[in-house]
C-alpha cells in the first residue's frame, strides 16, 4: 500500500522500490524482518530520548535551587546564639525596592510523635518558605508541614494529626497539611533538616532557646529569608542585607544537599550513556540492512535485469534505511519523552524534590535529523553490495 501510494506520488523509482523494502516483509525466502527492523529503531530512539529528557531534568534541578528547597534568593544569619532584631529587619527590608519578599525562621528539634525532628518555625502565611510538593504551606498555628520521608516514617498521611513535644506542658496536636521540599538550613553542628527530613511549623511552637530565647521585642528570627525582585541589583541588595548581620554574620546565596552536589559530579553521564545506546542502535541497523539486502538479492538482482543502474539500487537500499528509521523516529521521540518524564518522576519522588521534568527540545531535534543523517551514512555498504548484486542469480532461479 505504501509503495503504491509512493509511486502515485511520483517519486522516483529508487524511492518506491526502497519504501517498498522497509515495510514489505516479503514471502517464503524473501521474508525480511521488516517490523523487527523499525521496532529495533523506535526503541533505540526511545531510550535515547529518554536518557536525554532525564538528563536534562538532573540538569535543570541542579541549577535551579527552588526545586531541592532553597525558594529564595539569600539566607542571612548572624551566627548561633545570636539573633537578628525583627524590628530593625522590617525597617530596611520592608523598604528595599530589591526585595521582593522576606521572611524569619527559627530553628530547633521537636519529639513528634515521639521522634526526634528537626524543625523550622515559620509564621502561617509566611510569604517565602520551601516549595510545597503537596497539599499546602501553613495556614494556620495548628498545621504542620512535613518532609516526605519524616511523613514516611511517622506512617502518617496528609490530613492525619501528630502531636508535637512543645515548651507547653502539654504536647500540641497538629494537623499535617502537606509536604515539602526542605532546605538544608540549620544551626551548625545540630540536626537539621534535608530535602525530605524535618518539619515546618509556627514558630510559636519551638522551645525557647531555640526559638527565642529573651521574649523581648528586640529578640528575633535565627535566619532570615529573602527573595529579590527580577532584575535587582544584588550587588546593593547585599550591602542592605549586610547591615543586618555585621561581623561575623554571613549572607549565604545558596547551601546545596550533599546529594545535589554528587548529582552535579555526575556532569555529562546521561549524555555519554545516550551516546553509547546510540552508538548500539546504528550498529544494529547496519547489520539489519545487510541481512535485508541478502535476502532481498533475488528483488535486486530483478530491479538491474529491469534496467537499474547500480546508483539506483544503492539510492533504494538508502531509501530503505531511511523510511526504516523515520518510521522508529516517529514512534520513538513521544513515546521516549514520555518515558523520560515519567522516570524523572519517580526519581524525584524517590529523592523528595519538586518534580520538575524538562524536555531538551534541540538535542531531541538534533537525535530526530541525526538519525536520518546516520541511517543514510550507514546504508553505504549495504547499498555496495545491493550494486553489485549479479543478475545470474535471477536467471539461475528462472
Amino acid at each position: 500500500g505504501a509503495a503504491r501510494a509512493a509511486a502515485s506520488s511520483g517519486l522516483p523509482a529508487p524511492a518506491v522500490e526502497g519504501i517498498r523494502f522497509a515495510l514489505d516483509p516479503g514471502t517464503g525466502r524473501n521474508t525480511v524482518p521488516a517490523r523487527s527492523a523499525i521496532l529495533g529503531a523506535a526503541l533505540a530512539t526511545i531510550v535515547v530520548v529518554a536518557t536525554v529528557t532525564f538528563g536534562a531534568s538532573l540538569d535543570n534541578l541542579v541549577s535551579h535551587p527552588a526545586l531541592y528547597g532553597w525558594n529564595w534568593t539569600y539566607a542571612l544569619s548572624r551566627g548561633y546564639p545570636d539573633y537578628i532584631p525583627q524590628q530593625r529587619a522590617a525597617a530596611l527590608l520592608d523598604h528595599d525596592p530589591g526585595v521582593a519578599a522576606w521572611t524569619g525562621v527559627y530553628f530547633g528539634t521537636l519529639k513528634i510523635d515521639g521522634q526526634t525532628v528537626p524543625v523550622i518555625g515559620a509564621s502561617p502565611h509566611a510569604p517565602v518558605g520551601p516549595p510545597v510538593l503537596s497539599g499546602h504551606s501553613l495556614d494556620a498555628p495548628g498545621q504542620i508541614v512535613l518532609g516526605a520521608a519524616t511523613l514516611a516514617q511517622l506512617h502518617k498521611h496528609l490530613g492525619d494529626t501528630v502531636e508535637a513535644q512543645t515548651r507547653a506542658a502539654k504536647p500540641a496536636r497538629l494537623r499535617i497539611v502537606g509536604t515539602a521540599t526542605l532546605p538544608s538550613l540549620g544551626i551548625d553542628g545540630t540536626l537539621h533538616t534535608e530535602m525530605g527530613t524535618g518539619a515546618l511549623l509556627s514558630y510559636q511552637l519551638i522551645p525557647g532557646d531555640a526559638g527565642n530565647p529573651s521574649r523581648n521585642p528586640s529578640a528575633g528570627p535565627n535566619n532570615i529569608l529573602v527573595r529579590l525582585r527580577p532584575g535587582a541589583n544584588p550587588t546593593a541588595v547585599r550591602r542592605t542585607l549586610r547591615q543586618l548581620v555585621p561581623g561575623n554574620g554571613s549572607v549565604s546565596s545558596v547551601q546545596r544537599p550533599a546529594e545535589i552536589v554528587n548529582y552535579r559530579s555526575m556532569g555529562t553521564a546521561p549524555a555519554l550513556l545516550g551516546a553509547a545506546l546510540a552508538a548500539g542502535a546504528v550498529t544494529a541497523l547496519g547489520l539489519t540492512l545487510i541481512a535485508s539486502v541478502r535476502r532481498r538479492r533475488r528483488d535486486l538482482a530483478l530491479l538491474k535485469t529491469l534496467g537499474f543502474t547500480r546508483r539506483q539500487l544503492a539510492a533504494a537500499v538508502a531509501w530503505q534505511s531511511s523510511i526504516t528509521v523515520a518510521a522508529g523516529t516517529i514512534i520513538g521521540v513521544p513515546l521516549g519523552i514520555a518515558l523520560g518524564r515519567f522516570l524523572w518522576d519517580q526519581f524525584a519522588q524517590q529523592i523528595n524534590v519538586v518534580p520538575q521534568p524538562t524536555v531538551p527540545a534541540m538535542p531531541v531535534i538534533l537525535i530526530t535529523f541525526g538519525a536520518l543523517a546516520l541511517a543514510n551514512i550507514v546504508a553505504a555498504l549495504p547499498g555496495r553490495l545491493a550494486a553489485r548484486t549479479p543478475t545470474a542469480l535471477l536467471l539461475r532461479a528462472e
